[in-house]
Order: structure tokens, then C-alpha cells, then sequence
């Protein structure tokens, strides 16, 4: 992740930002410049807008806004607390203007469902996960383009049905109960899970779409099946013999988790989650001075000497961040280790997006 600022004033701004509290001017995230714009009391980038009686005017040290095609809010601004900008172009036909990260959403709850505020949590993290694809250059196919596999999220209430948390030929399904904090803790400790975040979610299941994406064919499906196993082993069969025998031992030598041991699907995700939890860690640390800036995502750093790179930066930053939890008295913040065998699962994965 970034560190953003806003370009009128230069104030520091988070990636969830809509306001800046500095010149007091309404913002948005634009995904094709990968950075915030000023937005005008029209709610666009034009310029052309009036502010609001009684609005203190802002100071503005720039006037650079209408650079680009004009954008507006998108349409979930309030039911999903979004702050990206949409081409005003694309609502000449009267439909809701979505970003990129909320026309992925395939279902969410009704309006009044109790657990509607959990919806907006996980449209927030899916927002990063999408920035995320995105800087890494990795290609997303929705299903207006691939009505059979392409990428869709189903962000469904537990409230009203039981939900399964899953991917299922480019459909992720996620229980929004898990956006709870007392539930998603609870499951994490009944499951002897280290950690379990929505965020991490988004990872493990986006992992199982781009299987499809990177390995499913030629090559890289021979690699895969050296590495991580048959993909096409009974995966029901693998499901109960993992819930009813546990993971195997000594399986810390191999697999990045023990859920990673039910199925080489699984492995594959979990595996492909941790690449991307260390993509993105290293990339905020390189934006805040923590690490060398050659670790952003946007840079290439292609090849077995890119990744070796990445682990080289990672382990004393993954190492000093436990120790930082530590002085806190909080748990590490990446309770995980990563044996060679790991390492070279997640270098195939590495090779495979860089050359995607």
C-alpha cells in the first residue's frame, strides 16, 4: 500500500479516506492514476462545481483536478463506505456507477439486514485486495467478460441462511459474520487458526480463481502438480480426512499452515494468500521508509533474483514487526514460518505473476 497524500495540500491521507481535514476539500481514489482527487461540491472533478452555502472555502495550491476525464463518486459511496471515482461517462445510460472493486460484488444483503454493516467492511478490504491485483499487474475477468469463470464476489448474511465461506469457478462466497470481531475470533480459536482477517479471506479464495488464471494448463500445471500435488484429488475425501485426522505430522516442513495440508487446492491458496500478505507488507513498508523502496509492488522484480530479493527484505521486517506486536502485548503480527519447501512453492507462484 501506498503512503497517499492529498494533492492539494500535501496532507498525509489513508487509503479509506473521502475527506481531507487539511484544506476541508472532499476526496476520491482513482485506480488509474493509483491516487486521490480533489471532488467539487457537484461531486465531480471538473471544476465547474459550486461549494455549499456556508462552506468555508478551501485553500488550494494547485488547480490541477481537471487533468483526466472527469469522475464522480462511485454509487456505494454510503452502503459500502466507497471512496473511488468512476468515469462520469459510464452512467450516461442511467445504471449505478460502480468502481472496479464494487461491480465485482454479485450479491450483497438486503437493505435493514443486521448484518449490513459488515458489508461495508468487507468492500473495504476487497478494495485493497483489488489495488493489490492491480499494482501486481495480475489481469481480472469479470463476469461480464467470462460469464462462466470470471471473478465475482457473493457477500452474503448468515443472518437469513447458512453461509460457506469458498471459491467456486471465479465465485467467492464470503459469510459477512466474519466481518464480525467477536465471531471471526471465536472461529479462529475453535479452528487453532493463527490468524484470520477478512482481508486474508479475500487472499486464500482469490488464490483458488487465479489457479485457473496462472496454472491450470501447460507448464505451469506440471509444476504445480511437483509441487503442491494432484489438483484434481477427491476434494471431499480430502475435507474429512483433514477435520476428522487433523493435519499430518511434521507437516510444518512443508505446508505454510495446516489447512494448507487438506489439498494441494488448498496449499495453492494459502500459499498464493501469504505471497500476497507479503507483497503488500513490504510494499507499505517501503512507502513509510521501512524497507528499501525496490520493494514497492509497482516495481519489477521479476525472475528467482526478484524473489530472493523479496524473501531477503521480508524476513528481518517480518522479524522486527513480531517484535514490534511484542512491545505492545499483542501476538506476532505474522505468526508463520517459511521452510525452504514453502519457499519454493511460493517462488512458482512468483514466477507465474510476474509473467502474467
Amino acid at each position: 500500500m501506498r503512503d497517499f497524500a492529498c494533492p492539494n495540500d500535501g496532507q498525509q491521507l489513508a487509503f479509506e479516506n473521502s475527506h481531507c481535514l487539511g484544506c476541508d476539500n472532499e476526496i476520491g481514489f482513482d485506480l488509474l492514476s493509483r491516487e486521490f482527487k480533489i471532488l467539487d461540491a457537484d461531486g465531480t472533478t471538473a471544476g465547474a462545481g459550486d461549494r455549499a452555502p456556508g462552506s468555508p472555502e478551501p485553500l488550494r495550491l494547485d488547480d490541477s483536478r481537471s487533468a483526466g476525464p472527469v469522475l464522480q463518486r462511485c454509487a456505494n459511496q454510503l452502503i459500502a463506505r466507497c471512496n473511488w471515482l468512476v468515469p462520469v461517462l459510464e452512467n450516461e445510460a442511467g445504471d449505478p456507477a460502480l468502481c472496479r472493486s464494487c461491480s465485482l460484488t454479485r450479491t450483497r444483503p438486503a437493505d435493514g439486514d443486521p448484518l449490513l454493516p459488515q458489508f461495508a467492511d468487507a468492500e473495504a478490504a476487497k478494495r485493497r485486495l483489488v489495488l493489490e491485483l492491480v499494482e501486481l499487474g495480475l489481469p481480472i475477468t469479470d463476469r461480464v467478460a467470462d460469464p462462466e469463470r470470471g471473478l465475482a464476489f457473493d457477500l452474503l448474511s448468515s443472518s437469513q441462511e447458512h453461509v460457506i465461506t469458498g471459491h467456486a469457478d471465479g465465485v467467492i462466497t464470503l459469510d459477512l459474520a466474519e466481518g464480525d470481531d467477536v465471531h471471526r475470533e471465536q472461529l479462529r480459536v475453535s479452528m487453532d487458526e493463527p490468524y484470520r482477517t477478512l482481508l486474508g479471506h479475500f487472499r486464500h479464495e482469490t488464490g483458488h480463481y487465479y489457479f485457473f488464471v496462472l496454472a491450470e494448463t501447460g507448464p505451469a500445471r506440471q509444476e504445480f502438480a511437483r509441487l503442491f500435488g494432484d489438483a484434481d484429488a477427491d476434494y471431499q475425501a480430502a475435507l474429512d480426512r483433514h477435520y476428522s485426522q487433523g493435519p499430518p505430522a511434521g507437516w510444518e516442513s512443508d505446508h505454510v499452515s495446516s489447512y494448507a495440508t487438506m489439498h494441494p487446492a488448498e496449499d495453492w491458496a494459502e500459499t498464493f494468500a501469504h505471497y500476497l500478505h507479503i507483497r503488500d507488507t513490504l510494499d507499505t513498508a517501503a512507502a513509510f521508509g521501512f524497507a528499501p523502496a525496490g520493494a514497492t509492488a509497482d516495481r519489477p522484480l521479476a525472475g528467482d533474483a526478484g524473489f530472493d530479493r523479496i524473501i531477503d527484505l521480508w524476513l528481518p521486517l517480518a522479524w522486527s514487526l513480531n517484535m514490534i506486536n511484542r512491545s505492545m502485548g499483542h501476538a506476532d503480527l505474522y505468526p508463520f514460518v517459511l521452510p525452504p519447501r514453502v519457499l519454493e512453492k511460493m517462488r512458482l507462484i512468483h514466477r507465474l505473476v510476474a509473467a502474467a
